[in-house]
């Protein structure tokens, strides 16, 4: 195996892994989650228990304390007192009404009492604190609890007990809390992580093994995960993730088509510039034709033939997508559009007129090949939407003026302008064709040229035709604005 495939191999272990430990997590946290919640319930209720439970005890003494008081002379027998006790489950009882007290009835002996406890004033905090302390306490502590039963108004009852049943009540208690407390997060857990699962996990193990095989061959637009039409925030991370791979995988394609245009032209430009050579040296020979039209045209054209052989040398020597750095220099502006204007054979009788209109003397610090790159293009674009359309007579035109430092040069057509399809990617490559057999390039190549100059070009007008400006600043402007972006 490949290391990229041992990578990805890896890559989906891993995720799998880590959904694995998702699921995992989810399901341990629900359960002590839930579990902390009972602990929650468990605790007052066990405090409840036990006052439950000694208020229990203080009713069964007080109903012993009225059969104690109803017997002949306040006195009961030993055996009939030992019983009653029992029942009760304390060992001493003590009754105040609201002016006396009385020991109602006792064991022989008196034990030694280790801790007291009164129900009547006893805030919540005291009876927790004291139902956890049952838990700790020894089993053989002897208790006094004083409280208000209720069966007679304004009496209290007063009782000393052993505090081992109670322990044993609560403990029993507290393991059926526990028992039900267990059974009711398993079940609650249960549902809960069933619920999360199917509303989260899942859908987030689906993400994320797309993104995985996704990530593999991204070109392939089968890859592309299809989002649910949920509504919520997993719908909207599937859509987002399904758009954002839709134009990966279009970039990516588009870089896939370019490279392999890049170096197609490669070849070609080679092959080209053999080609131009030769072409080259023939011109040289009709330099010494000394007829008028020839000595007129042989410059140009030997221009010409330089322009495309440099152009070769600069395709091998920077690649396929970037253009070498402007050479500037400042020149006269009107040579050049006329020397575009003959490129292009404008005017032309009856079909296209060619009008210039430029500042006497303007110049332009640019560099000169790739200005007239850029010129050739818009008027080539320009001559091409008139011979789409049979018929079609109009004007090209050129303006150019200086403003400060700057110089704006409108190429202007009273064609059928740029159609709106084709407005929003005008400068982009492959995506601004406008017209059958386009490449889309010219525009983008123009854009790129400028913008190298640290100027601007834009459709500036489209009523009855298209116009575009181009803006190019003077070389110490633009070295200032570099100098303020660095600094």
């Amino acid at each position: 195996m490949n290391e990229p495939s041992e990578r990805r191999s890896l890559a989906s272990t891993r995720v799998t892994r880590a959904v694995a430990g998702l699921s995992t997590k989810l399901l341990l946290l629900t359960i002590l989650f839930v579990m902390v919640a009972e602990v929650l319930v468990f605790v007052p209720s066990v405090s409840n228990f036990r006052r439950q439970w000694l208020m229990e005890r203080l009713q069964a003494a007080q109903i012993a304390s009225l059969a104690a008081e109803a017997a002949p002379g306040g006195r009961l027998p030993a055996k009939l007192r030992d019983d009653l006790l029992d029942r009760a489950r304390v060992k001493a009882i003590s009754v105040k009404h609201a002016d006396s007290r009385s020991l109602i009835v006792q064991m022989d002996a008196p034990e030694q009492v280790d801790a007291a406890y009164d129900l009547r004033d006893a805030s919540w905090a005291d009876l927790i604190g004291d139902a956890l302390m049952v838990y700790a306490a020894p089993d053989n502590r002897v208790i006094r609890v004083v409280g208000e039963p209720g069966f007679n108004p304004g009496e209290m009852v007063d009782v000393v007990m052993e505090e081992g049943p109670l322990k044993a009540a609560m403990l029993k208690y507290g393991l059926d809390i526990l028992g039900l407390s267990i059974l009711i997060s398993i079940i609650t857990a249960t549902l809960v992580f069933l619920a999360l699962d199917w509303l989260l996990v899942k859908p987030m193990t689906q993400l994320t093994r797309n993104m995985v095989r996704f990530a593999e061959q991204p070109e392939d637009p089968t890859r592309i995960i299809a989002p649910s039409k949920r509504r919520d925030e997993i719908g909207t991370a599937q859509r987002e993730l399904a758009a954002m791979q839709n134009e990966l995988s279009q970039t990516l394609s588009q870089k896939t088509r370019l490279a392999a245009l890049g170096l197609a032209v490669s070849k070609i430009s080679h092959d080209l510039r053999n080609m131009l050579s030769s072409a080259q040296l023939l011109s040289d020979r009709l330099a010494e034709v000394k007829d008028p039209t020839v000595q007129r045209l042989v410059p140009k054209l030997i221009a010409s033939l330089d322009r495309a052989i440099r152009l070769c040398v600069h395709t091998l020597d920077f690649g396929q997508a970037q253009e070498a750095p402007p050479s500037r220099m400042r020149f006269e502006l009107a040579p050049l559009v006329e020397e575009v204007g003959d490129s292009l054979g404008l005017p032309r009788e009856g079909q296209i007129d060619w009008m210039r209109d430029l500042e006497e003397g303007l110049e332009v610090d640019a560099d000169r090949d790739q200005l007239y790159r850029v010129l050739a293009n818009l008027c080539r674009n320009a001559v091409q939407a008139f011979e789409s359309e049979p018929g079609c007579v109009g004007t090209i035109s050129v303006f150019a003026r200086r403003e400060g430092a700057v110089v704006m040069i409108d190429v202007a057509d009273t064609g059928p302008g740029v159609p709106e399809q084709a407005r929003d990617r005008l400068f982009q490559a492959f995506q601004s064709v406008a017209r059958k057999g386009g490449s889309g390039l010219g525009l983008a190549i123009s854009a790129e040229l400028v913008k190298a100059h640290g100027g601007q070009i834009e459709l500036v007008g489209n009523e009855g035709g298209a116009t575009f400006r181009i803006t190019i600043p003077d070389m110490v402007v633009e070295l200032e604005r570099a100098r303020r972006r660095r600094a």
